[in-house]
C-alpha cells in the first residue's frame, strides 16, 4: 500500500560564485538543511533517512555534510546524476516515504564548484571514456568539434537547428535570458541580480553562437534542501499549514529517439522530457493546463524553448514565439523560472533541482515575496542532465 509523500520544509543558500565565501562543502549542506528543518518545525532526530546528491565531491561526502546536522546513525545514500542530481534525490526520498519505508526522510544537494566553464559532464576527462561521448559523437558528426566549452557547443548547436529548422531568432532566444534575469532581481539568493536587456544579452561575449554568456548558466557553489514526509506524519505533526503534495513525479532516461536523428536536439534531452512530463501527467492527474507556476531547467537559452515543447506549453517549433509573447513571464499564461533560472540564479549541479523545489513550495505557500505568483496552486519542476537524465516533478498545495 502506498501513501502520499509531501514536502513540508525546504531550504537553501544563496548561490554563489566558485571561491566568493571561504566554505566547504559541508558548511553550505548545514546551512540549506538547517533551513529546511526549521522550515518544517522538525528536528533532525526525527529523520530516519536521508537522501544527498552530488557530483564534484568524493565518495561519502554526503555522510560528511549531514554529520554536521546530527550524527544519528542513519542511513544516508549518495547519488550522482549530473545536472539532475537534486531532482533525483527528491525522487529517491519521495520513494522511500510512498513505500512505507520511512515517514521522515531528508533530500539534500550541495556544489563546491571550480570557477570555468564546464567540461562535458561532471568529471568526464577524456571524451573517449566520458559518459557522455555518444552524445558528443551525434554533435561532432553533424556540426563538427570547435574550440568552445562543450557543453555550450552542444546546446549551441541544438540552438543553430531550432532556428534552420524552424525560424527561431536570435533575438527570441536573448529573450529567454532577459526574462530570467529580470527574475532573479527578486531572489536575493540569486548568483545575479542584475537586469539586462535583450540588446545586451546579443551584445554579450559570445560563448558559442548564438549563445551569449548571459544566456548560459554558471558554475556555482551552494545547496538545498527538502523535508520529505507522509501523510501520516503530517497528520500526527500538525503540518498541514506547511504540506505540499508531490502529486506525480516521473524520471526517463535516453532511448534511442534520442540519438536516431542525429541531431542535438534529441541528444541534449528534448525527448527525455517530454516523455517525463507525460508520464507526470499521467501519475498526477494534471496537465499543464492546469500548472500556473514552473521552475525548468534552462542551463542555455535555448533548453528552455526546447522544454516550453516538451512540456506541451507550446507546438513543437512554436516557443520563440511563446516566450517572445510575454506568455512565460508575469501577466503571461504561466510564469517561467521566477527564481531567476540556472542562468541567473545559478547552477550548483547537485544543488538545482532541489532549488526548484523550493522555490514552488514557497510559490505554492504564497510565501516568495516579490517573486510571488498571485494565486499559484500547482507548480512544475524540470531537470535534466545529459547522460541522461530528466525528471519532472508536479506540486500541488495540499
Amino acid at each position: 500500500m502506498t501513501t502520499k509523500a509531501y514536502v513540508v520544509g525546504v531550504g537553501t543558500t544563496k548561490f554563489e560564485k566558485p571561491e566568493t565565501r571561504d566554505w566547504q562543502y559541508w558548511d553550505m549542506a548545514e546551512e540549506a538543511g538547517t533551513a529546511a528543518l526549521v522550515d518544517a518545525g522538525v528536528p533532525y532526530a526525527r529523520v530516519e533517512q536521508a537522501v544527498v546528491g552530488y557530483c564534484f565531491q568524493p565518495s561519502t561526502a554526503g555522510q560528511r555534510a549531514v554529520y554536521e546536522l546530527g550524527l544519528t546513525g542513519i542511513p544516508v545514500h549518495n547519488l550522482n546524476n549530473n545536472c539532475a542530481t537534486g531532482s533525483t534525490a527528491l525522487m529517491v526520498a519521495r520513494q522511500f516515504v510512498e513505500g512505507g519505508i520511512a515517514d521522515c526522510v531528508l533530500a539534500l544537494g550541495f556544489e563546491k564548484m571550480s570557477r570555468g566553464s564546464l567540461g562535458g559532464g561532471s568529471g568526464a576527462g577524456d571524451f573517449a571514456t566520458s559518459p557522455v561521448a555518444r552524445h558528443y559523437g551525434i554533435m561532432a558528426a553533424a556540426h563538427g568539434f570547435e574550440a568552445s566549452p562543450p557543453t555550450a557547443q552542444i546546446f549551441g548547436n541544438a540552438a543553430r537547428e531550432h532556428m534552420e529548422r524552424y525560424g527561431t531568432t536570435e533575438v527570441q532566444l536573448a529573450a529567454v535570458g532577459a526574462k530570467n534575469h529580470q527574475h532573479s532581481a527578486n531572489n536575493p539568493n540569486a548568483q545575479f541580480q542584475d537586469v539586462h536587456t535583450v540588446d545586451e544579452i546579443l551584445a554579450a561575449k559570445t560563448v558559442h553562437r548564438p549563445l551569449t554568456k548571459l544566456q548560459c548558466s554558471p558554475t556555482s557553489d551552494g545547496a538545498a534542501a527538502a523535508v520529505v514526509v507522509s501523510e501520516r506524519f503530517v497528520t500526527e505533526h500538525g503540518l498541514q499549514e506547511r504540506a505540499v503534495e508531490i502529486a506525480g513525479q516521473a524520471m526517463t532516461t535516453d532511448t534511442e529517439e534520442s540519438f536516431a536523428s542525429g541531431s542535438c536536439i534529441d541528444a541534449v534531452g528534448r525527448p527525455m522530457s517530454r516523455a517525463a512530463a507525460r508520464l507526470a501527467y499521467e501519475r498526477s492527474g494534471l496537465g499543464i493546463e492546469d500548472v500556473d507556476v514552473v521552475e525548468l531547467h534552462d542551463c542555455f537559452s535555448v533548453n528552455e524553448l526546447l522544454t516550453y515543447e516538451a512540456l506541451g506549453m507550446c507546438e513543437e517549433g512554436a516557443s520563440g514565439e511563446l516566450v517572445e509573447s510575454g506568455a512565460t513571464t508575469y501577466g503571461g499564461r504561466w510564469v517561467v523560472n521566477p527564481s531567476g533560472g540556472l542562468i541567473s540564479k545559478g547552477h550548483p549541479l547537485g544543488a538545482t533541482g532541489l532549488a526548484q523545489a523550493a522555490e514552488l513550495v514557497w510559490q505554492l505557500r504564497g510565501e516568495a515575496g516579490a517573486r510571488q505568483v498571485a494565486g499559484a496552486r500547482v507548480g512544475l519542476a524540470h531537470n535534466i542532465g545529459l547522460g541522461g537524465a530528466a525528471v519532472v516533478t508536479l506540486l500541488r498545495k495540499a
